[in-house]
Parts: structure tokens; C-alpha cells; sequence
């Protein structure tokens, strides 16, 4: 189960947002029951990259022993 204020890692592409799968959100809202999830990115200097509302199937809990990776976004 997924809750307000979880990180979650993106499973998919948003191009629009310039958002690639792996990338590390944090949950701001929750609809219809978890049905879908507002999630905030940020650059790690701590700069909103996009607020974005995402469907279940989009995120993921993090796992226990997973490690954050930085890369540039583009266009930045």
C-alpha cells in the first residue's frame, strides 16, 4: 500500500514532464482510494522538477535495498 508522503520510483517514461523510469517521487496526494497518485519530483538541489498525477500501475513502492542515482535532466 502506497501513502501521502511515500516515496515512490516512476515505471515508465513521462516525456512531457522529462521524467524517466527509476525516478524517485514523493507522494503528495492520493485518488479515488489509490486508483492514482499525485507525485512531486525534485532535482536533488531541491527544485521542483513536475507535480504530476500518475495511475497506480505508473509507480512503484520502493524496495527495501534499492539505492538513488542522480542524473542530469535535460534541458536544465
Amino acid at each position: 500500500m502506497i501513502n501521502e508522503h511515500d516515496r515512490v520510483v516512476l515505471t515508465e517514461d513521462v516525456p512531457r514532464e522529462g521524467l524517466k523510469a527509476g525516478d524517485v517521487g514523493t507522494v503528495v496526494h492520493i485518488h479515488a482510494g489509490g486508483e492514482a497518485y499525485e507525485v512531486e519530483f525534485i532535482c536533488l538541489d531541491g527544485q521542483t522538477v513536475a507535480v504530476v498525477t500518475l495511475k497506480a500501475n505508473q509507480v512503484r513502492s520502493v524496495k527495501t535495498g534499492e539505492i538513488a542515482h542522480a542524473r542530469e535532466l535535460a534541458g536544465k
